[in-house]
């Protein structure tokens, strides 16, 4: 196989004619996967992003004037906001009953930090049946479809190292139930992993070094799959977006779609209540009357840990990564077939080869992997909404396998979720000196959407209190 002449000669005015310096040496089937490879690379894109981002480290300038982001409190403050809520409660229902609205999952990773081998949407969360993540939220899926009488699409956004195994996963689990028509995986954009002296690194000699190019290549990777497409064609107009390490998200919530139409968003994010001025999550602010989001690690200290009147922290809001977003918001910032958002630099130890082709022991940063966030789409968007949601209730995020964040703290959030649920449905469930039930207890989301739902199947099956020690599974 021949290479173009025109690819050839744009590597060495680029300076990065190395690419090729073993191309002669692969076979045809590797030639053709590597010159796929080089082609599809936008060369225009990634020399700015080597002169501004890896050749220089990128200064972050913050917004001037950045005060706290206001939102929608999870409970009402008034009686005219509390009239709204039920507004946003119907018109979120309609919009869900007339298949207005579709599921959106990043699920390009591995469970790697869990100690598990295969993509983290495999790996067993439930407390007592030990469902994976993938089938904990296919089943809340159905559970809504029923509950709304319609049929809600799941798009899940997988990558390349993870997407046959995916597939192949829920094939094998007959997609827990699901139509094959409802999911549709599309797979997760790359980027070339670039040395310190701006040249393309190299994981063999015939491809290289790539990285995923973070949750915000979501919105372009909808578009080059032709995901965007498809969800106009089915009448999909909202796409309530999460990531699937957090099983405890609602994976659709009537109040936030509702509150997310009636204000004519084009995207929406879920807020948490901090938990200290330094929380390592991204804080919402507003400047310019644009929504950002300032990473906990750009904030200044002044501005973290600003007080008002009540000794409340001034900017509390912090972000978990729950979205609703317009189709017709993805549609605009993707319109010219390139990615529309800010790109952030990560200094890494990346594997690679040595211009003689062999590997490299790799023991300190040697390059820099090129990343896009989701939240910077917010700050592009014409009309933003933010509402306040209950962490207990909302964010049990599945990172470590122990310690905060993790699969132990994951598993206790689920428990104390589905405890609090038959509680407020009449159930006495015993409880330990520090609060925490001393009881095991999952909720399938076949059984119970809600806690209508709930109310229902305690009164059917006759459940009046657990036993303490005791394991309960309601199915």
């Amino acid at each position: 196989m021949v290479l173009d002449n025109k690819l050839i000669d744009r590597l060495i005015a680029a300076g990065q004619s190395h690419l090729i310096k073993f191309f002669d040496t692969l076979d045809e089937a590797g030639q053709q996967r590597y010159a796929a490879e080089l082609a599809g690379i936008d060369w225009d894109l990634l020399q700015e992003l080597i002169k501004s981002h890896v050749m220089q480290k990128p200064v972050i300038d913050l917004p001037e004037d950045l005060t706290p982001a206001p939102y929608f409190p999870l409970q009402p403050r008034s009686e005219a906001e509390k009239s709204y809520y039920l507004q946003a409660d119907a018109a979120g229902e309609e919009l869900l009953r007339t298949g207005k609205v579709a599921a959106l999952t990043v699920a390009g990773g591995q469970g790697s930090r869990l100690g598990f081998d295969g993509p983290k949407g495999t790996y067993p969360i439930a407390p007592v049946s030990g469902k994976t993540l993938f089938q904990y939220f296919a089943e809340s899926l159905l559970s809504a479809s029923r509950k709304y009488n319609t049929t809600l699409h799941w798009y899940i956004m997988t990558s390349v190292v993870n997407d046959g195994a995916t597939r192949e996963f829920f094939a094998d689990n007959n997609y827990f139930g699901m139509s094959r028509d409802q999911i549709h995986f599309f797979t997760q954009g790359f980027m070339p992993a670039i040395g310190y002296d701006g040249k393309l690194l190299m994981s063999s000699t015939g491809s290289l070094a790539l990285s995923p190019d973070g949750h915000g290549g979501t919105l372009l990777a909808l578009r080059k799959s032709g995901m965007l497409d498809d969800m106009k064609m089915r009448g999909i107009e909202f796409l309530s977006y999460f990531q699937v390490d957090n099983p405890l998200v609602p994976v659709v919530d009537k109040r936030f779609i509702g509150l997310h139409k009636l204000e004519n968003s084009e995207m929406s994010a879920i807020t948490l209540a901090k938990t200290n001025a330094f929380e390592k999550v991204g804080n919402f602010c507003v400047a310019d009357n644009r929504l950002y989001v300032i990473e906990y690690s750009d904030l200044p200290e002044a501005l973290a840990t600003q007080v008002d009147e009540n000794g409340q922290l001034k900017f509390i809001a912090g972000s978990p990564a729950i979205h609703v977003i317009s189709r017709s918001f993805v549609e605009r910032l993707t319109a010219s077939g390139r990615l529309q958002l800010d790109w952030h630099r990560a200094d890494k130890k990346i594997q690679c080869i040595d211009s003689n082709g062999q590997s490299v022991n790799v023991t300190e940063p040697n390059g820099v992997k090129l990343e896009s966030f989701i939240f910077d789409a917010l700050k592009l968007a014409d009309k933003t909404m933010i509402f306040e949601a209950d962490r207990k209730e909302e964010f049990a995020p599945t990172k470590n396998a122990t310690g905060v964040d993790s699969v132990e703290s994951c598993r206790a959030m689920l428990i104390d979720r589905d405890a609090r649920r038959l509680e407020r449905c009449g159930v006495t469930v015993p409880r330990r000196a520090d609060g925490s039930p001393d009881v095991t207890v999952e909720i399938s989301p076949l059984a119970i959407w809600d806690d209508e739902d709930c109310a229902e199947y305690v009164k059917k099956h006759q459940i009046h209190a657990l036993d303490a020690g005791s394991v309960n599974y309601l199915v």
